[in-house]
């Protein structure tokens, strides 16, 4: 493990969020300079779109290190005070997305077994326009009606609080678009619902892979 560290701890720190729509927080920069390459070099392979879970993927070297201090009790604290609520004791759930499909990224909500998502975004050279990337909205009406957007360059991040009008989505876009999402949850019972439901999903997208499920 590199004792330097992956997260750039004070450059979260030092990024201003921001309560409207809903409290949110957004970076570039939140990962060293020099630890991209070993990242991009151990980013597990996954051959489908969608998000899936650990269990599903070998994870080691500086991906793996990326993931333990995306988890840690040290970024649950900063996270709490950017977004305004304790999620020092939330579970957190982790999913990991190579590949995006057209049907990906329609606006939503998250449900209420989410009290905040963050995403880190693992992608060299983006330089489509606005396709692909996430934006925070006023409504669920529109792309058009946002406050942020967020391109998923290498070291971007997005973290937002769930609230009834956290709307999000992010532009089509159909290939490779690296991202780590992690939840954190209401309870360890939503993580066991939510792993046995991504276990399931999986199974049907194993059966069909270029089906959509649900």
């Amino acid at each position: 493990m590199d004792s330097r560290g992956i997260i750039d701890f004070d450059a979260v720190r030092g990024t201003t969020g921001s309560p409207d729509p809903y409290p949110h927080l957004f970076t570039t920069n939140m990962l060293r300079q020099d630890a991209r390459a070993d990242l991009a070099r151990d980013f597990p392979e996954i051959k489908r779109p969608g998000f899936f879970p650990l269990s599903e993927m070998n994870v080691d070297g500086a991906f793996k290190q990326l993931l333990d201090e995306f988890t840690s009790d040290e970024f649950a604290v900063l996270m709490s005070e950017k977004l305004g609520l304790d999620l020092t004791a939330n579970p957190r759930l982790i999913t990991v997305r190579k590949w995006s499909a057209a049907k990906d990224g329609r606006i939503h909500n998250d449900s209420e077994s989410k009290i905040a998502s963050a995403l880190i975004y693992l992608n060299d050279d983006w330089t489509r326009n606005g396709e692909g990337s996430f934006r925070v909205l006023k409504s669920s009406e529109s792309f058009d009606d946002f406050v942020c957007e967020v391109p998923p360059t290498t070291g971007a991040m997005i973290a937002f609080r769930r609230t009834e009008n956290s709307w999000h989505g992010h532009l089509p876009f159909v290939g490779e678009r690296r991202v780590v999402q992690m939840a954190y949850l209401r309870s360890q019972a939503d993580l066991d619902r939510k792993q046995k439901r991504g276990r399931t999903s999986l199974f049907l997208k194993k059966l069909n892979p270029f089906g959509h499920v649900g």
